[in-house]
């Protein structure tokens, strides 16, 4: 306990620390090297495990959109309307612009460069919605999803940005990720706290490769599983450049680093999710537990420990700006994790939740202890015309989820499903079911977004 205090009082004393966060997008849970994993190279993301802290029970959403809502905002993005489904390139739903993000809370304390390099996919049918609108200083890379990696197009239009305007730049878009990060962090002055939130794309499809990845791959036959090991090993790279980046710095013992990716992997494409049931769009753990991990050696985070309480994307925001000595806003849903990181106290019992309504079934579950209620159908409902499916697990004793004890503990299933209802009374109309006002859409020139 002495070292955790002399660890808290060195950081009380300490300058405000850097700040960096790396999401990858659809990373499988074992798809790393420190979570298992054996066929993909990622010694670059092991590294920050092996010198910070593995944290084994990382929540997200099963999708990306709401994932980047909730760590931005450290709310539910149900309750903004981001929730339901990532957002599309002809839905007219974003962010909105009343929701403080981290980019907004730090710039009063003294972050005054607060970058995003990467893919936003939180809105860009109105200029509110855009990065430079909540918060950050800088963006360089795409509104959408699912860009092209070389033409960095999205439906026939060019959507690679430098804060307002259309680049038509080369270059795979990984590495142009890796590089702008590098040059962000080289050219922000020591001495001075700085915010860079880094969102790759990458290994999300379209599938796409340099030649040079590819070959490194060979052994695989399916053109799809060598493709997608290619992208991983491109991002671990990148992500290896701005680490070194981030070390060779005077500050970089007072740098946090968090890694995490933004939903379960898709093992059709040749992710892994370890032993976990369900991948990507999924509610089971699969969809929702990630990989991740954190480092901060000034505060004391360091050794290759692993944490294994329960947190997630929707802590990552008040965390933070604790440490960058400021006060969070009252309406959060998330929590400061770091002293329970640090082993001073324990995190209080609280219910998780996930949801998702992409197509035309919605699913959903809430966590409460070792217990996981896990529903489809009409669940939200006190009285629905067709009872949903419910499931009970006990996570402690199955955490792959192999033995449904909805029948054998019918009270326990009641509560939570009444946690879950009033989980939907918090939700806000927003971003709709994916393929809605997808019909005769046509994106805009360049993806430039005018003036209302």
């Amino acid at each position: 306990m002495w070292l955790t205090l002399l660890a808290s009082a060195a950081h009380a004393a300490s300058p405000k620390p850097n700040i960096l966060i790396l999401l990858a997008d659809d990373l499988g849970y074992a798809d790393v090297g420190f979570n298992g994993g054996k066929v993909i190279s990622t010694p670059n993301i092991d590294h920050l495990a092996a010198t910070g802290i593995n944290l084994t029970d990382f929540r997200v959403c099963p999708m990306c959109s709401p994932t980047r809502a909730g760590l931005l905002t450290g709310r539910w993005p149900g309750r903004f309307g981001i929730m339901r489904a990532v957002i599309p390139p002809w839905s007219t739903w974003g962010l909105p612009a009343e929701e403080k993000t981290i980019a907004s809370l730090l710039a009063p304390l003294d972050y005054e460069r607060r970058g995003i390099i990467g893919k936003w996919h939180l809105g860009h049918a109105r200029q509110e919605f855009l990065p430079l609108a909540h918060g950050f200083t800088s963006f360089v890379g795409c509104y959408n999803g699912a860009i092209d990696y070389f033409t960095h197009e999205r439906d026939g239009e060019c959507d690679w940005h430098h804060d307002a305007l259309t680049i038509h730049e080369d270059g795979y878009s990984t590495d142009l990720i890796g590089a702008e990060s590098v040059r962000f962090i080289e050219q922000s002055p020591a001495g001075k706290p700085w915010f860079l939130y880094v969102p790759f794309n990458a290994p999300h499809e379209p599938f796409q490769a340099k030649e040079s990845d590819l070959k490194k791959y060979s052994q695989f036959k399916n053109l799809d599983r060598r493709t997608y090991a290619a992208m991983v090993d491109s991002m671990d790279q990148a992500i290896g450049k701005i680490l070194a980046t981030v070390e060779a710095r005077s500050d970089a013992s007072n740098t946090i680093v968090l890694f995490a990716s933004d939903n379960g992997g898709v093992p059709k494409a040749g992710s892994s999710n370890g032993a976990y049931r369900g991948a990507k769009l999924s509610v089971y753990e699969g969809g929702t537990r990630v990989c991740a991990a954190i480092r901060w050696p000034a505060g004391g985070l360091t050794g290759g420990k692993k944490f294994g309480e329960r947190i997630g994307y929707i802590d990552v925001l008040p965390t933070l700006v604790a440490v960058a000595g400021g006060t969070s806003p009252t309406n959060l849903d998330g929590v400061n994790f770091l002293p329970a990181l640090r082993g001073e106290t324990k995190l209080p019992e609280r219910a998780w939740f996930s949801y998702i309504h992409q197509d035309d079934e919605a699913h959903a579950s809430v966590h409460l202890g070792q217990w996981k209620l896990v529903a489809r159908g009409d669940f939200f409902a006190e009285k629905p015309a067709v009872p949903p499916a419910l499931e009970l697990y006990d996570l402690a004793a199955d955490p792959i989820e192999a033995n449904d004890l909805a029948a054998k503990f019918p009270e326990r299933v009641a509560d939570l499903h009444q946690r879950l209802r009033e989980f939907g009374t918090w939700q806000k109309t927003g971003v709709a079911a994916y393929a809605e006002g997808r019909d005769g859409f046509k994106p805009p020139k360049d993806w430039i977004v005018l003036k209302p």
